[in-house]
């Protein structure tokens, strides 16, 4: 089988920063994590795969070394969780990202990336993805990531999630001026929304408007439902697109 051909093995798909339990199996029906690895170094791939397979509750069920045959892959083997490198010939991780989000292909995306404030990294960020891990983190920084990533969370600390974000949004004009999607958002939802695009966490958030974190935790799920996103990150950039938050507010 060629090095960046999905590998099909087996097994069953499936806030703040927390780290999900590992004894609980994040994969639908409890079953283990299932990981798709995309990068077009097979010593990287080979080097992932090593360190996630030798955690109980994760599972890699393919590799892929470039874009299209990332997105091949991810439709057939519905992953839990796609490790998305950027930088690849074809289609890139970006793209890819992109056009599996549009297709509305089930699991999370977290781009793999060498330097944290990279524009890349936003593009990825604003196509779809869930978060990003650095290359070169720690092999439990690794198995965490991919832990909260399949958790539903975004693969980010909200303080980082915010200056990330802003960084680029500086260069860029709103691209959704009219922001008619604020309008089905209460007030106090759209109050929330502003809090989070600050790089508030939900503890953080209940302490600003004097209410409990669960009723937080209710707000922030009505928003992204109300406007069909999928995670915080992607609340944030909208945020920033319709002109919500200007970079540099507090």
């Amino acid at each position: 089988m060629p090095a960046n051909a999905p590998s099909p093995t087996g097994g069953g798909q499936g806030g703040d920063f927390n780290t999900p339990s590992p004894a609980r199996g994040g994969g639908q029906g409890g079953g283990p994590i299932r990981v798709l690895i995309v990068d077009d170094q097979a010593l990287v791939r080979a080097g992932f795969r090593m360190i996630l397979e030798a955690q109980p509750d994760l599972e890699v069920v393919g590799e892929a070394g470039d874009g299209s045959t990332a997105i091949d892959a991810a439709r057939t083997l519905r992953p839990d969780v796609v490790l998305m490198d950027i930088r690849m010939p074809g289609v890139d991780g970006i793209e890819a990202t992109r056009r599996l989000t549009e297709a509305g292909v089930p699991g999370r995306i977290v781009i793999l990336t060498t330097y944290d404030l990279d524009e890349y990294v936003f593009d990825a960020l604003a196509a779809g993805a869930s978060g990003f891990l650095l290359k070169h983190v720690p092999p439990e920084e690794l198995v965490r990531g991919v832990r909260v990533a399949a958790s539903g969370e975004a693969l980010l600390a909200p303080s980082i999630t915010k200056r990330l974000i802003e960084e680029f949004a500086k260069q860029r004009a709103p691209v959704r001026a009219g922001g008619t999607e604020l309008h089905t958002l209460t007030d106090r939802e759209q109050e929330v929304i502003r809090l989070l695009a600050r790089g508030l966490s939900n503890s953080e958030i209940a302490r600003e408007l004097k209410v409990g974190e669960a009723t937080v935790k209710t707000h922030v799920a009505h928003v992204l439902d109300k406007l069909g996103l999928r995670d915080r990150v992607q609340a944030v950039i909208f945020a920033y697109e319709v002109g919500l938050i200007k970079p540099g507010a507090n």
